[in-house]
Parts: C-alpha cells; structure tokens; sequence
C-alpha cells in the first residue's frame, strides 16, 4: 500500500469494515481518504496518494436532511483526486462510531467526530474541578458507542494529598473507568498516555476549555502543532484557542483529534448512554416497591435507601435526574417536531387538492 509520510491508510484507521462498505455502496472506482479537518465550507483530507482541500458536491447538500449527512472530522470518505492538491468528496462511508453533542439553543445536533475508537475525557485539577461534567461527558461517549477514558490533568496544581483523596473519589464515582494522571509542566503520566496509544486508533480529546486538551495533544505530538495561549496567573489555567475539529497524526501511528472546549454541553436524546454509564441505579431500581417510582419520596425506594445507606452517592444520583430530564426534554421535542412535520405535509397535500380542482 502506498505510504504518507510513514502513514499508509491502514494507520489512518483504515479497515475491512470501511473497505466491505466501499465496494457495497459503489465507490470501488474512487480512492477513499479520511477527513482531518473541517471549516465552514471545506475539508482537509488524506488518501493513500496525498492531502487534500476537498469539497461536497451540489448533488449531497441538495440532499442532505441533517448535518448527519456532510463529512465530519473521522469521516473515512470516496473522493475524485483534481489538480492542485484538490478533490471532490463522492460519498461518506459508513460511521463505527459517532460522537454528538447538543446547544442549549439549537435543535439541531452536532456532530463532533465520528469512528473514534476512544474518548479521552479530560478535567483539570483546578478550581473548575467537576465531577457532574465528567459524567455528562461519559453520556455523550456512551451514546456514541465510545470506549472512554479519564485523563486528571494538571495535577501539578493541587497536592499529593489532595491528589490522593480525588483519585479515591474518582475510583468510588467511576467504578470501572480507566483514568490517568498528567501533568505538562512536571511530564508526570504524559508516558503512561504515550503508551497508552495504538497503532491506527483513533482518539478524541473532550473537555471544558482551558482544561489542557491542546497542551496533552502537543505533548503527544512532541511539538507544539496546536498554539494554546499564556497561562493565566489568576485563573491557574491555559486559554484554549482552539476554534475548529481536527486530527494530528502521531508518529507511532495514533490520531488524535482536539475539540474545541465550551462551558456547556447539552446531551440531546441519550437515554442508552445514561442508562449505561449510570447502571447501578437502574440495577438498584428493580428492587424499588413500585414499578413506576420517581426514586423521590415513594416509600419502599431502592435507590433512596442505598443513599441513606451510602452505597449510592448522592451527587450521582442527584445528576442523573438532571440528565435523565435533559433527555427527555430533547426527546419530546423530536417527537413534537416531527409531528408538526407530519401536520404541515398534511396541510400542503390537502392545499394542492384544492387548487388541482
């Protein structure tokens, strides 16, 4: 197979998966490439031949339902390779994974990256230290289908003492969950991360801004690809400058891709991903006296009784509920849209009868 820079496409994440698609859908004749960077109009993409400023045709935006059907960063894609180092995307492949977030104001759901093998969920040991957002966090990576992973960052900030009692709390709240412990300035755990990689998988930093996605991702990369702003004497952290998806490539052969961070992420239609990231209260749930109970002051309660008797933390049980609600919000709200959709057609079907007679 042709070879990039020491990348051939299976380091890219290259599979028989995506391959068996390819030939299914009809893109035998075209070169696949995977998309690495996404701006308003435009893609970035690799093949096996180059790198590439790519473009969708007219054809796909006509019909496109959803940003679901436009290229995201992950994206394995069937391009015609022009002159110029341009090309013309022909079709997305099928997606292993996807990874979702929701604005508060938006209806519309946005991708992040898709065909991730795993979430690298990062929190910093700084002030902005919050359990509830690790949570929301490991939702979203759930609902995608996403092994994840904790990374506590900034550890240099706090101290060993203090480091110690959040470990035991990390491990108490997130039972089973792998976590690491890093730190850019002191390089504590950036081996541990190193090592961690594989070989063509394919990771995906998440995290508020100025937690130090950017900064890791340097560290991995050994040079500073992504620029990060001056640490914040006050604030203790960096400013994430970050503004636009996009993967790095490893020279052991691991991707990484850096998301832009924000102060709130909403988390749509997740029902699957709370229900496993938060099991052992649908687990304890069963015992519950009544089949419909709100886990509030219903007498009889499991999940009550397992907070009084601190086998369930309160904390957690207290952010699935605002989780759990958030979902459901969003949900109602697709089956809301989607029944007015159905009432508009409706509408101008029976305005067309009219005026046809």
């Amino acid at each position: 197979m042709s070879i990039i820079k020491n990348i051939c496409l299976e380091n890219l994440g290259y599979n028989g998966f995506f391959e068996s698609s390819r030939i299914r859908l009809g893109f035998s004749a075209y070169p696949v490439a995977r998309v690495f960077a996404q701006y308003r109009q435009a893609y970035k993409v690799r093949s096996a031949n180059g790198q590439y400023s790519a473009k969708i045709t007219g054809k796909q935006m006509f019909n496109a339902k959803s940003y679901d059907d436009y290229p995201a960063v992950g994206d394995w894609v069937a391009i015609s390779e022009l002159e110029g180092n341009n090309a013309v995307i022909r079709g997305i492949l099928p997606r292993t994974s996807i990874l979702k977030k929701k604005y508060s104001n938006k209806q519309e759901n946005q991708i992040i990256a898709t065909n991730i093998d795993t979430a690298f969920i990062v929190e910093s040991m700084d002030r902005n230290y919050n359990l509830n957002r690790v949570e929301r966090f490991l939702v979203l990576a759930s609902e995608g289908g996403i092994h994840a992973t904790i990374i506590l960052n900034k550890i240099d900030l706090i101290s060993e003492e203090e480091l110690k009692s959040r470990v035991i709390q990390i491990k108490k709240r997130f039972a089973g969950i792998e976590f690491i412990v890093t730190s850019t300035v002191s390089q504590q755990g950036i081996y541990n991360l190193e090592e961690y990689i594989t070989v063509g998988k394919t990771y995906c930093f998440l995290g508020s801004s100025g937690v130090g996605k950017s900064s890791l991702i340097n560290k991995l990369l050994g040079k500073d690809e992504i620029k990060t702003r001056e640490i914040s004497v006050t604030l203790q952290k960096g400013m994430h400058t970050t503004t636009t998806r996009e993967m790095y490539f490893m020279q052991k052969g691991g991707l990484l891709i850096d998301n832009p961070g924000t102060r709130e992420v909403g988390i749509a239609s997740s029902d699957t991903g709370i229900e496993n990231v938060f099991d052992e209260i649908a687990f304890l749930a069963q015992n519950c006296k009544f089949s419909d109970c709100s886990h509030t002051n219903e007498p009889g309660c499991a999940v009550q009784n397992a907070i009084k008797n601190n086998v369930l933390d309160s904390d957690k049980f207290n952010n699935y509920r605002t989780l759990k609600k958030e979902s459901d919000f969003y949900t109602l709200t697709d089956v809301q849209k989607r029944e007015k959709d159905r009432k508009f057609g409706k509408y101008v079907k029976s305005v067309l009868k009219d005026l046809k007679h």
